[in-house]
């Protein structure tokens, strides 16, 4: 019985069509440590959009929205004074663009004192911090790297020299520097031609994509003057072309045929010459190129409407999942990588902004992602619902909670979210629901009730009773910036202008119930100039003289109270500012086109006189 051999193998292998064997091409194929010294990184940069963009686009993302800082409003002042003073926020821009460039960047805390100490958070008093000073690893070169596993600056430099400028080197603690890294080196130890200080440049993994993108574009400009080529065939070039004067006879032959063909644009040949035009197609260029911006995007990223600013293709498609996802790693690196490499930083600009500490100072990242007009007000319609019903005012019969807790977590909902402006203030004002001190007896009185035992009883019977008395509504918004119009409707030619301007937005004969038709989250509507502006007659007999206007927030509150159960008297709402009652409607009269500005909102009970 013969021997039997048998081969194991990983992978997949055909003998026949060489795949997973040497004669597979794909076989030559590694990967290999690609350097680009500096001077490569700065010509890119400086002379190619492209890495110019991938460079800066997200370095600006993470910082444009910058933090909102939560603490006191008299600390929060002066912190951000001090930041402003600082220049914290472009500081922080500029080393994360220098730091995704070259790989690393560091920002320097001066404190005045000893520069190779560490920094002593406690010890910084108001104005502690002098000023703050980028430098890229250009000027900022490390010592000797920590070996001891046990110490916090393990694989970091104990030290560094700041080696910039006409001074000699001054030693700088490791704590003074706010350090950012551009890609993160996968293990120090077994990276090659890379600084233990400083990471890659962005630039590295995405170089091969960006030039294969330019060549590409480049070639396809070059062809841009090949889309037209003539070509004329003569009996015997050859042989003309074999002595110099033949040579010449040949070229200004076609000189002058050239000249004829752009002057009168008809070219003259020879019985055995023929010509023919050939034209380069550019029909699928666009797809390829396209292909190409698609491999930078991915290789950067960066959605492409992001990018290149180009809409995103398919049916239906917004590109709106991509700048999300794209915020959220944003989002990600601002709480991963920035924060830790700001917090000595932040701990002493606070210090320095307040003379202190308080442990309550915190500060949390903006959102990039910006919801719509139409997006917060809906949103905050489901919380006010959702408190209703959570209060037994909804629907249900008892409360789910108490209503002063409900009340101040709703507050403080709002106040997080920035949905009613100047809200914290009002309650520092006017106080919590808690803290209002009312005259139970009179509320008793009125209700009929006798609540002696149970104040929150009390509190929830007179809501309930307010939800229970529906009235009609009037809900109307005056106009601020008035005098403005009324000089417009004087030079109109109006005489007997109507001195209170506002915009009706619900005129309900119908009696509704006031809570469940809310409130607008905004308390100021301001119209940009311009737009669709028109004036007309309007009223029965076309007495009112109104300037016709379009705001989507007037119209959606419109249809919101309508669907609370609001009467309106006409088929359509157009939103208008009644100018003037009676008289004629002036000759040649033009539409006010500046910007309107509309107060809050205000509730009234319909007179119908």
């Amino acid at each position: 019985m013969g021997n039997i051999l048998t081969f194991v193998r990983d992978g997949l292998a055909s003998a026949i069509a060489g795949l997973g064997t040497e004669r597979d091409k794909a076989a030559s194929v590694y990967y290999t440590e690609t350097a680009i010294d500096v001077q490569q990184l700065v010509a890119a940069y400086r002379t190619s959009w492209l890495p110019r963009k991938i460079i800066d686009i997200p370095a600006l993302d993470s910082c444009r929205a910058w933090r909102a800082w939560q603490a006191k409003n008299h600390q929060i002042e002066q912190i951000e004074a001090e930041e402003k003073r600082l220049g914290v926020q472009a500081k922080v821009l500029e080393a994360r663009k220098k730091a995704r460039l070259f790989g690393g960047a560091a920002i320097y805390i001066d404190l005045g004192d000893d520069a190779s100490q560490p920094i002593r958070p406690d010890a910084v008093r108001a104005g502690g911090i002098r000023f703050l000073t980028v430098l890229s690893p250009n000027q900022l070169q490390p010592g000797e790297i920590e070996t001891d596993p046990l110490s916090p600056l393990y694989g970091r430099p104990k030290d560094y020299s700041i080696v910039a400028g006409t001074t000699a080197q001054v030693k700088v603690h490791p704590s003074r520097l706010a350090i950012f890294i551009g890609n993160e080196l996968p293990d120090r130890d077994m990276t090659s031609g890379a600084s233990f200080a400083w990471g890659d440049s962005i630039l590295t993994s995405v170089m091969e994509a960006v030039k294969q993108a330019d060549a590409t574009s480049a070639n396809i400009a070059s062809l841009i003057f090949e889309a037209n080529v003539d070509v004329v065939t003569m009996e015997g070039l050859m042989a003309y072309v074999g002595t110099p004067d033949g040579e010449r006879k040949v070229t200004e032959r076609y000189r002058i045929a050239a000249t004829g063909k752009s002057i009168n644009r008809m070219l003259i040949l020879d019985g055995k010459e023929k010509y023919e035009r050939k034209s380069a197609s550019f029909q699928t260029l666009p797809d390829l190129m396209d292909r190409f911006f698609q491999n930078v995007s991915g290789a950067a990223d960066i959605p492409m409407t992001r990018l290149f600013g180009q809409s995103p293709g398919g049916l239906n498609a917004s590109g709106e999942s991509d700048l999300r996802n794209y915020y959220d790693r944003i989002a990600s690196s601002q709480s991963l990588e920035m924060q830790p490499a700001m917090s000595m930083l932040d701990e002493c600009l606070i210090r320095s902004a307040t003379g202190g500490r308080d442990a309550d100072i915190h500060y949390v990242w903006n959102p990039l992602w910006q919801m719509s007009e139409k997006e917060k007000a809906e949103i905050f319609k489901a919380k006010s619902d959702a408190a209703r019903t959570i209060a037994g005012t909804g629907g249900t019969s008892e409360p789910l909670m108490p209503i002063d807790a409900l009340s101040d977590a709703f507050v403080n909902e709002l106040i997080e979210d920035g949905t009613l402006a100047g809200l914290e203030a009002a309650i520092l004002k006017y106080g919590a629901l808690a803290e209002q001190d009312e005259d139970e007896d009179d509320v008793r009185a009125a209700l009929g009730a006798d609540n002696d035992d149970d104040p929150a009883q009390g509190r929830r019977q007179r809501i309930a009773t307010r939800d229970a008395a529906p009235r009609t509504l009037y809900v109307r918004r005056d106009v601020i910036n008035k005098a403005e119009i009324i000089r417009w409707a004087k030079s109109q030619g109006f005489t007997d202008i109507v001195p209170d301007l506002h915009v009706t937005i619900a005129y309900s004969r119908t009696p509704v119930d006031w809570f469940k038709v809310g409130t607008s989250w905004a308390d100021k509507v301001e119209i940009a100039a311009g737009g669709p502006r028109q004036m007309a007659e309007l009223g029965p007999t076309g007495d009112y003289k109104a300037l016709l206007i379009t705001a989507n927030e007037l119209v959606w509150r419109n249809k919101e109270i309508r669907e609370a159960g609001a009467s309106w008297d006409w088929s359509d709402y157009q939103p208008h500012i009644s100018i003037a009652v009676g008289g004629e409607m002036p000759d040649g009269v033009e539409p006010y086109q500046g910007k309107i500005v509309l107060g809050a909102e205000i509730f009234e009970e319909v007179r119908e006189d």
